[in-house]
């Protein structure tokens, strides 16, 4: 044996890299998992520590054989499935399956981005699988099953058949139902709001909004009270400019996408669903063919929910954006975010492989919503390296007094960015 074996989940990732590494490699896909719990039975053992009983899945049988075939010619198989929970299960799977009668080492590699760079790195720093995120994995699963089989029937019996029940959806659907509760009993209030229009001595108009009564926050409980109150207003002989504040505020930039802030920000803006959005950046991710280059992935692994940046990435950004923008765009030290305690930090957030390949040098090779989505994380990625915006913000309060002896005082904001 002397062969190098790669194992990856999707084929299009496996003709991406193996045209990156050649024929040192043989590449194959396993199309996802290998292995599930059975289709027509619980699959879990209850009473033995609620232990799983996998059984092979029917169309990985000839994908399965393929790959026993070449590990017989190889010394080493490389588990590169994707770097999550479901992509560690699938490695152990693998390693499960094929380690009866195999001599060689197997050795878990993980990359976040389809380049030749991060996939020789990986290579060179190939480990065991961990277990634990095996194990995380298997726990989901089990409780999917296990809530699945044993909470369906019921609902079949006391709602209707066909109604099922599930890990997320169950407690999702509880979650909705008390919302749904909560807006049922609320009893609403009637309130009022008092806008005014002025024209200041230089000509222009402006309008602002009630803020206090006699130096206090009010609340107008009906329409005959508001009433009072506007003509109160409008039959008082002068108004005054009672404060004018200015201040200047950094806004700072967001940091760059995860998975579910990616959705909302494509949905929000290019109007694209969430399954539409994940399709584009699974293809952004696999790799796009860039001419003499061959396939090349332009984005990170895009199921994450961390914002954590490679340092070398960062340094990356900084240098584009100075060259790019000018040396005021680019923050005295890196912008660096935290990600939720429960995160996986050993994940990055979505970003450009490599921020000098601009979406404007993509225009004539990838599709419209490609594009599209590609423009959104690249700009996401470099803007959360920029130095924060300045805007200088103005408050102006009007007061009156009113016919009917109250002072009243209405407030206008407004906001210039400066830089």
């Amino acid at each position: 044996m002397s062969g190098k074996l790669l194992i990856v989940e999707s084929p299009t990732k496996a003709r991406t890299i193996s045209k990156m590494l050649g024929k040192e490699y043989m590449t194959f896909a396993s199309m996802g998992h290998v292995r599930d719990l059975p289709e027509r039975s619980l699959g879990v053992d209850i009473d033995n520590d609620f232990a799983p009983v996998y059984e092979d899945i029917p169309r990985s049988k000839k994908i399965l054989s393929e790959i026993r075939a070449a590990a017989k010619k190889s010394d080493v198989i490389y588990l590169a499935t994707d770097p999550d929970r479901e992509g560690e299960a699938i490695a152990w799977h693998l390693q499960e399956l094929l380690s009866r009668g195999y001599k060689g080492n197997f050795l878990r590699v993980s990359f976040h981005e389809i380049t030749r760079s991060a996939i020789e790195k990986a290579l060179s720093a190939g480990g065991a699988v961990n277990k634990d995120l095996v194990d995380a994995q298997q726990a989901r699963r089990v409780l999917d099953r296990v809530v699945g089989y044993k909470v369906s029937p019921l609902l079949w019996s006391q709602i209707a058949k066909g109604a099922s029940a599930g890990r997320v959806q169950s407690v999702a659907l509880r979650l909705i139902v008390e919302r749904e509760r909560a807006i049922n009993a609320f009893v609403p209030e009637e309130y009022w709001n008092f806008e005014m229009e002025f024209s200041a001595a230089c000509g222009a108009d402006f309008t602002a909004k009630l803020f206090k009564i006699d130096g206090s926050d009010f609340k107008v409980p009906d329409s005959e009270s508001a009433m009072k109150i506007c003509k109160a207003i409008k039959e008082a002989g002068t108004y005054n400019v009672a404060s004018v504040n200015r201040t200047r505020k950094h806004r700072n930039p967001y940091p760059p996408f995860t998975t579910s802030t990616m959705q909302q920000a494509a949905n929000r803006q290019l109007r694209m669903s969430a399954t539409n959005t994940m399709k584009a950046a699974q293809t952004l991710y696999e790799g796009v063919d860039l001419g003499a280059g061959g396939a090349t992935g332009l984005i990170t692994y895009m199921r994450t929910d961390s914002v954590n940046i490679a340092a070398e990435a960062r340094e990356a950004a900084r240098k584009y954006i100075a060259s790019a923008f000018g040396s005021e765009y680019v923050p005295a030290k890196p912008n660096v975010y935290r990600s939720k305690s429960m995160a996986q930090e050993a994940h990055e957030a979505i970003r450009p492989t490599d921020v000098t390949r601009t979406p404007e040098s993509l225009k004539n090779i990838l599709s419209g919503q490609e594009l599209k989505l590609y423009t959104l994380i690249w700009k996401r990625f470099v803007a959360s390296q920029m130095t924060p915006a300045e805007l200088d913000m103005l408050t102006v309060d009007v007061e009156t007094r009113g016919s009917d002896g109250h002072v009243y005082c209405a407030r206008c904001t407004a906001s210039a960015t400066v830089f």
